[in-house]
């Protein structure tokens, strides 16, 4: 069996703020940001399908979160969310994908086109 990494990278429009940097940091202030986030899941290929998962299966688990959830929000307002650093985001994505994607792997979010972070899970014992 091969081992392989499916990605996919979804996007959403959100505005927030950061309570918890020092006064008089940009990042304290309300402003957006085109967020994009990169779902992968790690695991075997199947050997009937030739895919891990269907592209179109990750996307009906994933979409829905982010239509209810985060596009043209305030991040800030969202349960879990109320110090919305890219790091939060990205756990906070995590739990809410983990129990329909049991094969997630890793988060990536980008708060810029530069500027991202990785999430890989809890840690394990």
């Amino acid at each position: 069996m091969e081992e392989i990494e499916l990605e996919k990278t979804f996007g959403f429009e959100a505005a927030h703020y950061l309570p918890n940097v020092p006064e008089g940091h940009k990042c304290r202030r309300m402003h957006g940001h085109s967020f994009r986030f990169s779902v992968c899941l790690k695991g075997q290929i199947d050997s009937h399908t030739g895919w891990l998962m269907d592209f179109a299966d990750l996307k009906s688990v994933v979409k829905p979160i982010i239509e209810k959830d985060l596009d043209h929000y305030v991040l800030n307002e969202v349960k879990g969310l109320e110090n919305p650093t890219s790091e939060k985001l990205a756990v906070w994505l995590w739990n809410r994908l983990k129990p329909e994607l049991p094969l997630l792997y890793k988060i990536t979010v980008f708060e810029t086109c530069t500027s991202s972070c990785v999430y890989y899970g809890p840690k394990q014992p």
